[in-house]
């Protein structure tokens, strides 16, 4: 059964006391309590926080809710995970752990960084079909991801977020509305890599030793909860596509187990590496530097309607048409100018 975090709740419930919204009406004859949502052991069902969030949209009125719950997401709300990536070094390093580490959290979303020269994002994978919930957890966690950077570093970053759903009609009222496109092909943040490298201002490697080996004991209480992740980081580390045959070898794993564990996690091989070939597309043809043939032959394609097929496949758009629609990432200020 997938679900959410209680944390995540708890933060919806006390955000919307700023509407007047007491506990025992937003929760009101629904299987969980404000109480329950307080242990840091709960995990409530997608149907629901469905339900919840239904609730909270029609006794707020506030259409917008989702951007206001990732405006005041919280780290200690992501448990031991939030204050590994608290105490990390740099932007990197949190990263690293949050992509590590985010099936401790909930095996509903996933999160993946990828770096293509001087382009990196963060990409929201949904594990699950998430149905009334995607847009209100999307937004929410995007948000969340680029405010509680911002306060970990202490500098403002520049990039922008593209959603994989029509542009819900509350955005254009908001300041963020220039900086977020809709109807893209995946959920991500992206900006210029050299962020990764800011440092934390509230670096402690000690800290971050002593929550990582309690993540390490969480991740073990979920069977192969890392598999998926860690096949992708095997093409992270490369700049080809290898067959499966090479990532077993380099699992310790047989091809048969392979398949027969990423199967268990409703996901194949060739999934996962058709995936991890989209989301290095994606920033290759974010650089405008680069013709469209120059990305085919990074990405292993010696043919450029080989490319364009793939492409379209991925996205339901040409290589030529998404970049049209997109954003010139060469334009990105340092976030020190």
């Amino acid at each position: 059964m997938y679900d959410l975090p209680g944390a995540y709740l708890r933060d919806l419930v006390e955000l919307t006391r700023r509407w007047k919204v007491t506990p025992e009406a937003l929760l009101a004859d629904l299987p969980i309590t404000a109480a329950a949502l307080a242990d840091p052991a709960t995990r409530v069902p997608l149907k629901v926080c469905e339900a919840i969030i239904a609730r909270a949209h029609a006794l707020t009125n506030e259409p917008a809710l989702a951007v206001h719950v990732g405006t005041q997401m919280r780290l200690s709300s992501h448990g031991f995970l939030g204050f590994a990536a608290m105490t990390a070094g740099t932007v990197r390093e949190a990263l690293a752990l949050a992509t590590r580490f985010a099936s401790t959290r909930t095996s509903a979303i996933g999160l993946a960084l990828h770096v293509e020269g001087a382009t990196a994002s963060i990409v929201i994978e949904e594990r699950t079909p998430l149905g009334a919930l995607r847009e209100f957890v999307v937004v929410a966690l995007l948000v969340g991801i680029w405010q509680l950077g911002q306060g970990l570093t202490g500098a403002p970053l520049d990039g922008h977020a593209e959603f994989a759903f029509p542009a819900p009609p509350y955005i254009q009222g908001l300041p963020l509305a220039g900086r977020v496109r809709f109807d893209r092909p995946v959920h991500r943040l992206v900006f210029a890599a050299r962020l990764l490298d800011l440092p934390f201002v509230h670096a402690d490697p000690v800290a971050t030793q002593i929550s990582t080996v309690q993540l390490e004991r969480e991740l073990a209480n979920v069977a192969d909860a890392g598999l998926p992740s860690r096949v992708r980081a095997v093409f992270a580390a490369r700049s080809d596509f290898p067959p499966i045959t090479v990532v077993a070898k380099q699992l310790k794993l047989s091809t048969r187990s392979l398949k027969r564990k990423l199967a268990e996690h409703a996901t194949t091989f060739s999934a996962i590496r058709d995936d991890q070939r989209r989301q290095r597309a994606l920033l290759l043809l974010d650089n405008r530097a680069l013709s469209i043939g120059e990305v085919a032959t990074r990405l292993g394609y010696s043919e450029l309607p080989n490319f364009t097929r793939a492409f379209r496949k991925w996205t339901g758009m040409t290589p030529a048409a998404y970049r049209g629609d997109g954003f010139n990432l060469s334009n990105l200020r340092s976030p020190t100018a």
